[in-house]
């Protein structure tokens, strides 16, 4: 019996009892049920994961006794607590976050008017309190039996994450299924998780898209981690299992700043200040070769500490590295050409996942430390006709607008408009280190003796063209391509040898924490999406 079948006052014991009674039901007896449903699907409940991902003890729960308002369709006899999301407060390593946690168990963890309420009243309160907020996504998606009122809460929702961008970060979890309008809301926050075989993200499912367009297809196929993490680059970070999700989600926020006006977390630094064993590693590094490959990641692994970084995006257009490290115990974002893959030439997919990454980095006030190997921009008709232009100026305008220290590092190949864009001077990069083994050039040696000397060659015999062809290509090497020319010039702060490379980044670094600069006043730039 509840205080809602009494008709005399009760005494004080009777409510404390009745509130027992009612948190019994919302937390136990509900928790139960969730069990028994979720972990026969190999998920976890919405309560579990938030124990995992907070501090021991310190969630807060907000609207715990919330519920839902609809009386049609027989809803008024099935009236459960908290309606389908867990809503709150809590700390990761110390640090305060907001976060909600959407219940599949309790109506699909489908969206309506109570269930986006507390969403949208979460969302609010980290944009008060200035800090992260993060969203666990496990749901059907709109709530029929509610009508309109499901859809206005996702619009809600998606205007809300668009004036939380660049103020708080947002981090979305995708835990299980994600249709419809619920995907959008994830697709404008900064970083989104999913989960090996349980999740999955698309706007239609597998059978509207066969009732549509005749196709069949799975639900892995059209919208699982693989999919989204590989093909179309939804997804940052591809997970065993919803542990390692939410693992990685711990690390991430570790790197982050609280705010856009708050700095990120500093840790103690024990670099070796000095030049060491590693360091002389990278003189050994860089293959004589031009058309021999190296792993990037060993360079990105010689010059943070300990040689930690956590890759975001790592599946999706592998031929760029975006990730997070630390430098003397500050926070860097690092974006590389990666050799091993197609030679770590820019592509769309490259080029929107750097631009992304760099904007956000900027909004958040994380310097930028650019490895620059890079061809130039990858021609070819679908490179073209996929709008290689548009999508490919993108990184031009992220690292213009940009005003965060940046300090980039040539250490190979650095041609045509890949120079351009991998954070030169030109583009506001405030220090810029090239490697004696650097080629600074509108295209490579061998190339451009074809296109200038082609008459000179085609006249020649064959005994004496591979001759030729070498002797000019050296040539051009040392007129043309050579860092000592843009050294001259000041487009080259300065030529080091590689082992030195973690000591000077780390001093430009230090020197420019108190850079300030100021872009022109406007509403906001018109960035060629």
């Amino acid at each position: 019996m509840t205080l809602e079948d009494l008709s005399f006052t009760p005494t004080t014991s009777f409510r404390i009892a009745d509130l027992a009674t009612r948190q019994d039901e919302v937390v136990r007896i509900a928790e139960k049920r969730a069990i028994d449903r979720q972990h026969a699907k190999g998920k976890l409940t919405a309560r579990e994961r938030i124990d995992l991902l907070v501090d021991p003890g310190s969630f807060v729960e907000l609207d715990q006794l919330a519920r839902h308002r609809c009386t049609e369709f027989g809803m008024d006899a099935n009236r459960p607590y908290g309606d389908g999301v867990v809503t709150g407060h809590a700390t990761v390593d110390g640090r305060q976050i907001c976060l909600f946690s959407q219940d599949f168990s309790v109506f699909g963890g489908s969206m309506g008017e109570v269930f986006g309420e507390k969403v949208l009243k979460v969302m609010d309160l980290a944009m008060t309190l200035g800090c992260p907020v993060v969203g666990i996504n496990d749901s059907g998606g709109a709530r029929i039996q509610e009508g309109v009122v499901s859809l206005a809460y996702y619009a809600e929702l998606g205007r809300r994450n668009a004036l939380a961008s660049g103020v708080i970060p947002q981090i979305s979890m995708i835990m299980g299924p994600c249709a419809g309008g619920a995907v959008y809301s994830p697709a404008i926050t900064d970083f989104t998780v999913m989960v090996e075989d349980t999740s999955h993200m698309f706007v239609t499912g597998p059978d509207v898209v066969h009732a549509v367009t005749g196709e069949r297809v799975s639900a892995q196929e059209l919208g699982g981690a693989g999919t989204n993490s590989e093909v179309a680059g939804n997804a940052h970070h591809r997970a065993a299992d919803e542990h390692d999700a939410i693992e990685w989600v711990q690390v991430l926020l570790g790197y982050l700043p609280s705010n856009n006006l708050d700095p990120a977390p500093e840790y103690t630094d024990d670099t070796d200040p000095g030049i060491t064993a590693a360091d002389l590693e990278l003189d050994r590094l860089v293959p004589d070769a031009l058309n021999q490959v190296y792993d990037m990641t060993e360079v990105i692994a010689r010059l943070v500490d300990d040689g930690e970084f956590t890759e975001i995006h790592g599946a999706f257009a592998p031929n760029m590295i975006c990730a997070f490290a630390r430098i003397q115990g500050h926070t860097v974002g690092v974006v590389a050409n990666q050799p091993r893959c197609q030679a770590g030439v820019i592509d769309i997919d490259a080029s929107e996942k750097a631009a992304r990454f760099v904007r956000f980095c900027d909004a958040f006030g994380i310097p930028l430390l650019t490895l620059a190997d890079v061809p130039g921009y990858l021609p070819g008709v679908d490179q073209e006709r996929g709008g290689i232009i548009r999508r490919g100026a993108k990184l031009i305008y992220a690292y213009a607008e940009a005003t965060v220290p940046k300090v980039t590092v040539v250490t190979r190949k650095a041609y045509g408009g890949g120079y351009a864009v991998m954070g030169s001077k030109h583009l506001g990069a405030d220090v810029n280190i090239a490697w004696p083994t650097a080629e600074i050039a509108v295209m490579g040696a061998e190339g451009a003796v074809q296109v200038l000397h082609r008459r000179e060659l085609a006249g020649l015999p064959p005994d004496e063209l591979a001759r030729a062809r070498r002797r000019l290509t050296e040539e051009y090497r040392e007129r043309h391509a050579s860092p000592y020319l843009a050294a001259e010039r000041g487009y080259v702060d300065q030529v080091l040898a590689p082992s030195q490379t973690r000591v000077q980044v780390a001093r430009a670094l230090r020197a420019l924490r108190t850079k300030r600069q100021a872009l022109p006043a406007k509403k906001h730039g018109n960035i060629p999406l």
